[in-house]
């Protein structure tokens, strides 16, 4: 049997092949590192971190975190999103030594818009499990690009403060109250569009700061209806226009008056007369 030897490759396919191959080499470290978030020069760093929504602390993208915490925390810290930015979440998790450990944990970062909903993470190890031998835990998250309006339906992410949650899922029980520290940072990338859809939403998601208190201009505070102060004169048949009635209680409170009538004259129809004598 005769074998055939294969084609030898020419010179132009050598060098489409080495510029290929050094293209992929180069692109490569390049994307890898164009996600990973970096401190904004002459940033503070941010040592505290709220235990709810209500408490998070506020903090800036390319504001670095660095804060003592124990096992078992939830860590929550907020920041504001323009329309067009895109946001990548990392934290690292320093953990107990191993000596003082009893098995693997696993942990989390989550992503919550104004409206508490939870944001989806496109790329990352959003939920990394740590071995006992492990001596941290890195976590991150890349947010989608935060839109200038959407459907009320959808959970895409609009303008407003978001929030970050970070916490152990999978804890050995033994391990709670142990000391751990937390390095966090939030990144964004903006493309300049402040209207990648062409829509505009008319308020940011940013919830009330101060719960049980009526905000000066909260469209959703209770304001007398106009004509209010005529409303003794009218008398009882105020009741009949009253705005908080719609048709469904006029068909409603009708029906029940016919069929209380009917029924007497139904009743008055076939009831048994009595014989005298």
């Amino acid at each position: 049997m005769t074998m055939r030897k294969a084609p030898a490759l020419t010179s132009a396919h050598r060098a489409a092949v080495l510029l290929a191959a050094t293209g992929i080499a180069v692109a490569l470290p390049a994307a890898a590192g164009a996600d990973t978030p970096t401190p904004s020069p002459g940033a503070a760093t941010i040592n505290k971190a709220g235990t709810s929504f209500l408490t998070a602390a506020g903090i800036s993208p390319g504001q670095p975190v660095r804060v003592g915490a124990s096992v078992g925390d939830y860590l929550y810290w907020s920041f504001t999103a323009a329309a067009g930015d895109t946001h990548h979440v990392a934290a690292t998790v320093s953990l107990p030594a191993a000596a003082s450990r009893k098995g693997d944990s696993t942990w989390t970062v989550e992503v919550f818009d104004g409206l508490r909903r939870r944001q989806a993470c496109v790329a990352g190890a959003q939920t990394p499990v740590a071995s006992k031998s492990a001596a941290t835990v890195e976590l991150d998250c890349e947010l989608r690009q935060v839109r200038s309006w959407a459907e009320p339906w959808s959970g895409d992410p609009l303008p407003g403060t978001y929030y970050v949650r970070l916490s152990g899922i999978e804890l050995p029980e033994q391990e709670l109250g142990l000391p751990i520290e937390v390095s966090l940072l939030v990144g964004v990338e903006s493309d300049g569009d402040t209207e990648p859809e062409g829509g505009d939403l008319k308020e940011p998601l940013v919830p009330a700061v101060n719960p049980g208190k009526v905000l000066a201009g909260d469209p959703t505070a209770s304001t007398p209806a106009p004509g209010a102060a005529g409303d003794e004169e009218d008398g009882w048949f105020d009741w009949v226009r009253w705005p908080g009635l719609s048709s469904r209680w006029y068909w409603t409170i009708g029906g029940g008056i016919l069929a209380a009538v009917a029924g007497v004259v139904g009743f008055a129809l076939t009831r048994p007369r009595q014989r005298v004598g």
